[in-house]
């Protein structure tokens, strides 16, 4: 079984990244999902918003109330907002042009853009091991990872913001 989880694991932390790729770079969207997926960009930093949160109230439940059942509620919140992130995100990629930056701060966006992608990708099997870690009582593992996976996640769900605040007034609504 352990050897199963971990496969699904790695194969999953591959499938996740190719599949937005191919969905960025589609020569044409899927017109199945409607107007209202121009709307997921907001509804998506709002996620990426809670998650950010909700990482920082599982640090705090853990390091410093030593709540384990709190720290587990809030992990578990987030684990939930970041696949719910990325229906929406596949969603919204999938139907809709991706928009260009057209404002005076390139650099800056790109920086938070381009580390955020990379970050994304790296933090899935991360966040999927740590779990894995937590769920099968490895905890020595698990705090092995999370000294890791926790600072990455924060930033990618943060950055992610960011990016979504410094694009948002070139959507196309």
């Amino acid at each position: 079984m352990k050897n199963n989880l971990v496969k699904i694991i790695t194969i999953v932390s591959v499938i996740i990244p190719l599949a937005v790729a191919v969905l960025l770079f589609m020569p044409s969207k899927i017109e199945l999902f409607g107007d209202w997926t121009y709307k997921l960009p907001h509804f998506n930093a709002v996620i990426n918003s809670l998650t950010a949160l909700f990482l920082v109230i599982s640090f705090y439940m853990i390091k410093y109330k030593k709540n384990v059942s709190m720290h587990q509620l809030f992990n578990t919140m987030a684990f939930i907002l970041g696949g719910i992130f990325l229906v929406s995100y596949i969603i919204y990629h999938s139907s809709v042009e991706s928009t260009r930056y057209i404002g005076d701060s390139k650099g800056i966006y790109y920086f938070f853009l381009i580390s955020h992608i990379l970050l994304s990708i790296v933090v899935v099997p991360f966040v999927l091991f740590a779990f894995y870690y937590s769920l099968s009582d490895q905890i020595k593992k698990h705090k092995k990872v999370v000294k890791y996976t926790f600072p990455i996640w924060l930033y990618v769900s943060v950055s992610g913001v960011i990016v979504y605040l410094m694009i948002s007034p070139f959507y196309k609504f």
